[in-house]
């Protein structure tokens, strides 16, 4: 059903799932703090997850592939620091 302010499909207004503005939210709430962490001490891989983290929710349409993604960079951010960076 067409509404006023846009085509239906999705909930909330204008097809925006409140899931997926949450999670983005937070998703690049913790990519700032990892921005700005990796460039207050220098460390190159926390900047550039947090960098990631800020601009990857703006491509990922889904939810859950939003979350994957998100989880896949920590995890993988973690094994670099274990490893010494």
């Amino acid at each position: 059903m067409d509404g006023p302010l846009g085509k239906g499909g999705g909930s909330g207004i204008l097809g925006f799932d409140p899931k997926w503005i949450f999670a983005s939210l937070v998703i690049s709430s913790i990519g700032f703090v990892l921005l700005h962490y990796g460039k207050k001490m220098g460390r190159i891989p926390q900047l550039v997850v947090g960098l990631l983290m800020m601009i990857y929710p703006y491509f990922v349409t889904a939810l859950l592939p939003m979350v994957i993604v998100g989880a896949a960079l920590c995890v993988g951010l973690w094994v670099v620091v274990r490893l010494g960076w």
